[in-house]
């Protein structure tokens, strides 16, 4: 495994991109819609998280998918090694444009060219230091996954109007997960990059097809939705393709940092990432409508002092 090609593809969007928002607010239906914990990008997330690739040396391209016709302002599209791709390289006319993170990662793996099996990044994750293969699989090949403290919404959760598209749809992807397999509790898994073998993935689109072409036709996260990211590990844990890590060990490997707009609270988060010293970051905007210029400040300066090498990919 550790000498087949592996290539990295990031998710991103910017919301601040002329026209954008103005689209996002035509298709919106809800507030959750408009969150702009998903579509910000105040802190030039991917770029460190790129600069943060020196940690990864097995990687062989790198792909950007995002909205058309964005690319970051900072961004050489034409850098060796860095393919920029749009939504609609990926996804059927009839479902662009799309705002909905599920869409966009289950179509993924029909990206032309890109390797067998990839990492799955998204932009707000960083590797915190040298990451191998044998950090995504074990000696037996089986794809490590790593689970969070915290139990996942049950089935019976799929319509609850109180709780945000996110659990509904963490819920609705528990009762298929039953029903293939069967009832459990089951963990949510950490927010890290995620190793995919494309046929596997394949495979489990094609199990739930009706559920997937629900996915993709909503151009925000909606009620039985799928989430894939969530899915997959636990399809691989029970067709016997993926191990699961201790809880302990998912602390142990990652640090899950909550961007928050009270100053203290950030700067303890940030703080125990760079003192745990782990594999991998990920930096989670919490900062809501307007985050205060101090926090964005403590935020840029700890990412340039953990990751202060431009990359290849930068003007």
């Amino acid at each position: 495994m550790p000498d087949m090609p592996t290539d990295i593809v990031y998710t991103w969007v910017d919301d601040t991109w002329p026209g954008y928002a103005d689209t996002l607010a035509r298709y919106a239906a809800t507030g959750h819609d408009l969150n702009p914990n998903r579509t910000r990008d105040n802190l030039d997330l991917l770029k460190y998280s790129m600069r943060s690739l020196v940690h990864c040396p097995w990687v062989r391209r790198v792909y950007l998918v995002t909205a058309s016709p964005q690319i970051p302002r900072w961004l050489n599209p034409n850098a060796e090694g860095l393919s920029v791709i749009h939504h609609d390289a990926i996804l059927e006319p009839r479902f662009l444009p799309t705002f909905n993170s599920f869409a966009i990662l289950s179509a993924l793996y029909r990206l032309e060219g890109l390797s067998d099996r990839f990492v799955y990044v998204e932009d707000d994750m960083l590797f915190g230091r040298p990451v191998t293969m044998a950090d995504f699989l074990t000696e037996d090949g089986k794809v490590r996954l790593f689970p969070r403290l915290r139990f996942a919404q049950p089935p019976a959760a799929a319509d609850r109007a109180d709780l945000s598209p996110w659990n509904r749809s963490l819920a609705y992807s528990n009762a298929l997960l039953d029903g293939a397999f069967a009832p459990a509790r089951r963990r949510e898994v950490n927010h890290v990059p995620l190793l995919i073998d494309k046929g596997w993935w394949a495979q489990m689109c094609d199990r739930w097809a009706g559920d997937f072409e629900h996915t993709r036709a909503s151009r925000f996260r909606a009620s039985r939705n799928v989430v894939p990211e969530y899915l997959y590990p636990w399809f691989l844990y029970y067709t016997g393709r993926g191990a699961m890590m201790t809880p302990a060990r998912t602390l142990a490997d990652s640090a899950y940092v909550p961007l928050e707009n009270t100053p203290f609270i950030t700067a303890l988060a940030l703080w125990r990432a760079g003192a745990l010293h782990p594999k991998f970051i990920a930096l989670n905007d919490g900062f809501g409508a307007h985050p205060r210029k101090g926090v964005e400040r403590a935020a840029r300066h700890w990412l340039e002092r953990a990751f202060p090498v431009r990359s290849r990919f930068e003007l």
